[in-house]
């Protein structure tokens, strides 16, 4: 088993990523939020950070990737979350812990806020190596494959792990410039300032877009694997309700001029 911690600032953003597709997520437990819908979980993450509002980063997202066939219970996979967040001083706070089950590879989202119910910061100083530290630590008291054991590569455990943070890293990215994006050029464009390539797929030899794919690193994904909001038929919808929009809030003004 190997971590990988990121942390950001949309709480709504992360429970929407992790938690919003039923096919692939399965929350397994949730302390302190409402986990039958991942708006209300957001915002119950939100409520509680504004305890502490000059704290930006407060989100902690910890993503655990098993080797390839490896499988626990539920009951298992529950205990490792909570274990991993008491290693990392990650305590009397909002948590979730999520599994997904839509790669080969069994992995854990777990997120936290780092605004615990006191309304205090949770330091997360060096939480990055904290975090590799804890998942060795399990690994041995559960007796899980260990990144380096023989005949196993420890390069592709860590390139599964790189894979799953990739898409989540262009999930934010998206979300967090969509909103200024009329067209696919200017998102594309956006997109490029962050070392995110897009690149299109058309139907046959004619230029009638089909499809969508954005690449980050090694690592390309589909829209609709990013979210099924970012396939080419999403996005154009997203920025077309962006048009009416303004359009109409221009009508609203000339009205009052």
């Amino acid at each position: 088993m190997i971590s990988k911690v990121i942390t950001g600032k949309s709480f709504y953003g992360c429970c929407r990523y992790v938690c919003a597709d039923e096919q692939r997520a399965e929350i397994l437990e949730a302390e302190g939020v409402r986990d039958y819908s991942y708006r209300h979980m957001g915002n119950d993450f939100e409520m509680s950070r504004q305890q502490l509002p000059d704290k930006r980063k407060a989100v902690f997202h910890g993503i655990l990737s098993f080797y390839p066939g490896e499988q626990l219970t539920n009951e298992a996979l529950t205990q490792i979350g909570r274990e991993y967040l008491e290693k990392l001083g990650v305590t009397n706070t909002q948590y979730v812990i999520t599994k997904h089950t839509d790669t080969d590879h069994l992995h854990l989202h777990i997120i936290a806020n780092l605004v615990n119910n006191r309304g205090k910061v949770i330091l997360d100083n060096w939480i990055g190596l904290r975090g590799k530290k804890a998942a060795q630590q399990l690994t041995q008291k559960y007796q899980l494959i260990p990144a380096i054991e023989k005949k196993i590569a420890l390069t592709n455990l860590q390139a599964l792990n790189q894979e799953e943070v990739a898409r989540y890293e262009i999930f934010q990215a998206i979300e967090a410039v969509l909103l200024r994006c009329k067209t696919l050029p200017t998102l594309e464009k956006e997109l490029m300032k962050k070392g995110i390539d897009v690149q299109y797929k058309y139907k046959g030899d004619t230029q009638q877009l089909q499809g969508i794919s954005f690449k980050k690193g090694l690592y390309a994904f589909k829209g609709s694997s990013i979210d099924r909001k970012y396939s080419i038929a999403g996005l154009q919808k997203s920025m077309q309700q962006q048009i009416t929009q303004e359009q109409k809030q221009s009508n609203r003004r000339g009205m009052r001029l």
